[in-house]
C-alpha cells in the first residue's frame, strides 16, 4: 500500500480538523476491517488516515429523548448483545449477528458496516465504481453473479453494509460532524447515493465530515430481517429482506420492506409493504409481500436467481417480524 500518516485524534472536533477537502486528503479510520484492504487493493490512497479509537463520545448505546443513540464506533458484537438493542431491535441484532467472524464482529464498527465500500470485484480490481475499462462497461457481459437486479442501468454494485436494509426500515437516521462545529441529521436511506460519476462516493457526506452517531426511533415496531447467504460467516448475503411494521389491533400497519444486497443503494419496496399492510401478517400475505417485492427488477445476464431470492427472503422476514414460524 501507498504511505500515508497516521492521526489519532481525542475528539470529533480535532478529528474533523484533520480531514480534508477531497477524499485524497484524508480516510476515517473506524475499525479497519475494510479499509486497510481498500488500501491494500489500492482502491483508495489517501495521504492520512484519521483514527476514532480515543474518541469516547462515539462509543456506546443510549436512550436520548425517545430515540436509540448508537455512537458510529460501537462494535458489531457490542450493537448485537446491548439490552436496549435486543429489545427493541431483533433486526438489528440478525444483521450483526449475520457477519459471523467473531474477529470481524469484534473489530468492525456500526459507522464503518454502513460507510464500507462495494464488494463488486471489478470495483476491487481498481476498475471504478461504474465497472469500465475505457469506455466499455465490463458488467453486463461479464460475471455478474453477485450484482444488483434493482437500480442497475448506471452502476451495477451492491450497497455492502449489513445494518443499513433494517436501519432504512426503521426510519433511523445519521449524525454527521463537520468543519466548524455544524452537525447534521439525515435519513440512513438519503446517506447512500449512486454516483454520477467516476469518482464521486457512494455516499452523501462529504469528504470533511465524520458520521458520529445512529439514532432509531423506540417507536415499538415490530421488525425482523432474513439473509440469504452461501454459507454464514466470512461471506456477504445474496438477497437480504428487513421488514418493521407497527401493530394495530393484531394487524400490520404503515409496513416496511427493505431489500439489500440487491442495489447500489438499499431498497425500499413500498408495493412489499402494501401487500403486508391493513391485515395480520400470514404466511399468505407475507408470500404476497414477497412476490410484490420483485416488481420492477431487471436481472442482468447471470442473476436472475436474485429474484427468486427476493421473494423468500422477504416472506421470512415479515414471518420472522411477526415471530411467526418460518414457512418454505
Amino acid at each position: 500500500m501507498n504511505a500515508f500518516e497516521y492521526a489519532r485524534p481525542a475528539s470529533v472536533a480535532e478529528a474533523v480538523e484533520l480531514l480534508g477537502a477531497s477524499w485524497d486528503d484524508a480516510a476515517v479510520l473506524a475499525g479497519g476491517t475494510d479499509l486497510i484492504t481498500c488500501l491494500k487493493q489500492h482502491v483508495m490512497a489517501p495521504k492520512r488516515l484519521v483514527s476514532l479509537r480515543d474518541v469516547p463520545e462515539l462509543k456506546g448505546v443510549a436512550e436520548e429523548n425517545g430515540r436509540a443513540h448508537i455512537g458510529a464506533m460501537t462494535t458489531l458484537a457490542e450493537l448485537a448483545a446491548d439490552p436496549l438493542i435486543t429489545q427493541h431491535f431483533p433486526a438489528l441484532v440478525a444483521a450483526a449477528q449475520g457477519v459471523g467472524s467473531p474477529q470481524i464482529m469484534a473489530a468492525g464498527t456500526v459507522g464503518g458496516d454502513l460507510l464500507q465500500r462495494p464488494r463488486c470485484w471489478y470495483f476491487r480490481t481498481e476498475h471504478g465504481l461504474f465497472a469500465k475499462e475505457g469506455d466499455t462497461a465490463l458488467v453486463p457481459a461479464g460475471d455478474n453473479r453477485y450484482h444488483a437486479i434493482f437500480g442497475n442501468d448506471s452502476a451495477a454494485f451492491v450497497c455492502p453494509s449489513s445494518l443499513a436494509p433494517s436501519l432504512v426500515a426503521l426510519d433511523a437516521t445519521v449524525e454527521l460532524s463537520g468543519p466548524g462545529g455544524a452537525v447534521r441529521e439525515i435519513p440512513v436511506a438519503e446517506l447512500f447515493r449512486v454516483p454520477a460519476a467516476e469518482g464521486e462516493r457512494e455516499h452523501s457526506l462529504a469528504a470533511n465530515e465524520v458520521l458520529t452517531a445512529i439514532l432509531v426511533p423506540l417507536e415499538g415496531l415490530k421488525n425482523g430481517l432474513y439473509e440469504v447467504r452461501h454459507r454464514h460467516g466470512l461471506d456477504w448475503p445474496y438477497v437480504t429482506a428487513a421488514v418493521a411494521y407497527r401493530d394495530s389491533g393484531g394487524a400490520a400497519a404503515d409496513a416496511r420492506v427493505v431489500l439489500g444486497h440487491v442495489a447500489p443503494v438499499p431498497w425500499r419496496v413500498d408495493a412489499a409493504g402494501e401487500a403486508l399492510s391493513g391485515a395480520a401478517i400470514s404466511a399468505d400475505t407475507a408470500a404476497k409481500a414477497g412476490e410484490a417485492a420483485t416488481v420492477g427488477a431487471t436481472p442482468l445476464s447471470r442473476n436472475a436467481y436474485k429474484a427468486a431470492l427476493v421473494k423468500t427472503a422477504v416472506k421470512r422476514a415479515a414471518l420472522t417480524a411477526a415471530g411467526l414460524p418460518l414457512e418454505g
